[in-house]
């Protein structure tokens, strides 16, 4: 990479190939989940995540580029981050440890969608920019309510009488 155009092109296909890398998660961590209301939360945000990946597609067409993945080292580490916790926590623990992967994931897309609608700002990819900065919604959105869960359920952990 060379040039900020190259830079864009690349980091675009590194979240492409993280968003189909979660689709294959997403379900994983839902059944995995003790709490009805994250299996909830992990079912809705897979079905948004579908939603994200039609709308990177048309980026792509929008600046004229072939829509392809490159690996994704971030997210992979993410992801057996996550599998390690499925094997190892259970009940309460499982629950707040999915969580927190899973805020992990999205902490990381906000910024990855953040730092690209700026490029594609500074490129003139105007439409470009509009269509990431729906996607950066729809993450800091899944980010709020997975914050909200956590505060609200997940996180109240039973008084222990051990203190």
């Amino acid at each position: 990479m060379k040039t900020l155009a190259d830079a864009f092109e690349h980091m675009l296909q590194d979240v492409y190939y993280a968003e189909q890398a979660i689709t294959k998660a997403l379900p994983k961590m839902a059944e995995a989940a003790p709490s009805a209301d994250l299996k909830a939360a992990f079912t809705g945000h897979l079905a948004e995540t579908k939603e994200q990946i039609k709308i990177l597609k048309a980026v792509f067409k929008s600046v004229g580029l072939e829509v392809k993945g490159e690996k994704c080292d971030a997210i992979e580490g993410l992801i057996k981050e996550g599998e390690g916790i499925m094997e190892e926590a259970k009940g309460v623990a499982l629950d707040a440890s999915l969580l927190a992967v899973a805020q992990a994931v999205e902490h990381y897309e906000i910024a990855r969608y953040g730092t690209l609608r700026e490029w594609a700002k500074a490129l003139g990819h105007d439409e470009a920019a509009s269509l990431i900065g729906q996607i950066l919604d729809m993450e800091k959105a899944c980010n709020n309510k997975l914050t909200g869960l956590a505060v609200e359920a997940i996180n109240k952990a039973p008084k222990s009488k051990a203190a």
